[in-house]
């Protein structure tokens, strides 16, 4: 197994960000420190980082794109935006797909290793501050989208008020006991989205019962497919307490829930209401209702947001929120 920054940092007893800027030359490392963790670097047959050197000799015209669960609908949708607003400009795009998410330290230190990208954008990877602080060291456009760290640019939708959007809509139909079809809370949409549908129900004066929300187990997607929406379904409809409409953190969550609806001879809307979230294209095909996030538009702003800081490297950070929309179709309307 190759080493990595991390590793050079730990036996280093130093932050990441510190190594980074040693072999940079950086000014604010003490020759000690550099020459302790060149010699770890050594012994480990390390290869430094050599992108803050190349880019200070030539453009490259390459974006770096960080993207977990590159088969999830609302991935693929986003970067066709990514490559629809770059189609026509003199840069290219290099996707890193990130299975686990336990890749995404060594992905981000591979895409900066390379040594030929302009920046990277990040979709859906949550920074430790120490990640933060090492990117923050290169000096490059990095741009993140549907996360937030305070030392660069965002762009997210707001997934709370998504979430008491959806559950609001459901109770405006109707229902009363609704339940919740969540991906794995280790995911920062999912958790958002699930506060969102508690803040709905307590505004309702609606207590909140922990036996009517079910959470994925998977920790490889976070939940995010058709298959976790359909075992998951199940387990919440084997309950004794039994939800009257349900609401699913994701759209492909929700195409589960109907196969399950339909292997247990459940009729929608009729027996049992659904929403689900993204509005991915399979969405109105199968008449669901959901609250749309601008998938694509979202992908192409993360490329504006990236031109401007690299013509503008010292504007100041800008967080942007973006606003989700209801979608009201067949499996919400009680006819």
């Amino acid at each position: 197994m190759s080493v990595t920054i991390y590793d050079i940092a730990e036996e280093a007893d130093v932050s990441i960000a510190t190594v980074s800027r040693a072999f940079n030359n950086h000014p604010r490392v003490s020759s000690k420190t550099r020459k302790r963790i060149f010699e770890i670097a050594e012994r480990h047959n390390y290869q430094p980082n050599a992108s803050a050197q190349s880019l200070a000799r030539k453009n490259t015209f390459l974006i770096s794109a960080i993207i977990p669960m590159m088969a999830n609908y609302f991935f693929l949708e986003v970067i066709r935006g990514l490559q629809e607003r770059i189609f026509g400009t003199d840069f290219d795009l290099t996707i890193y797909p990130v299975i686990d998410p336990d890749q995404a330290p060594a992905q981000l230190e591979r895409a900066m290793q390379r040594g030929r990208s302009e920046g990277m954008m990040l979709f859906s990877t949550w920074l430790t501050d120490e990640q933060a602080d090492w990117l923050h060291s290169f000096s490059q456009p990095v741009i993140l989208v549907d996360s937030y760290h305070e030392l660069f640019d965002s762009i997210a939708v707001d997934n709370r008020k998504g979430g008491e959007m959806a559950v609001e809509h459901l109770l405006q139909v109707g229902y009363r006991k609704i339940g919740l079809v969540a991906a794995n809370l280790a995911a920062v949409p999912a958790r958002d989205r699930k506060i969102g549908y508690q803040r709905a129900l307590q505004k309702a004066g609606i207590p909140f019962d922990p036996s009517l929300v079910v959470e994925s187990r998977d920790l490889v997607v976070h939940g995010f497919n058709e298959e976790c929406g359909y075992e998951d379904t199940l387990r919440l409809l084997q309950q004794s307490e039994k939800p009257e409409a349900i609401f699913a953190t994701s759209d492909v969550q929700a195409l589960g829930a109907l196969r399950a609806f339909r292997d247990l001879g459940l009729r929608c809307p009729e027996d049992i209401a659904l929403i689900g979230y993204d509005d991915v294209k399979l969405a109105a095909f199968a008449g669901l209702s959901t609250i749309r996030q601008p998938m694509n538009f979202l992908g192409g702003l993360a490329v504006e947001h990236f031109f401007k800081r690299l013509q503008d490297p010292n504007s100041e950070v800008t967080h942007l929120s973006l606003e989700p929309e209801l979608v009201a179709r067949n499996t919400s309307i009680k006819g």
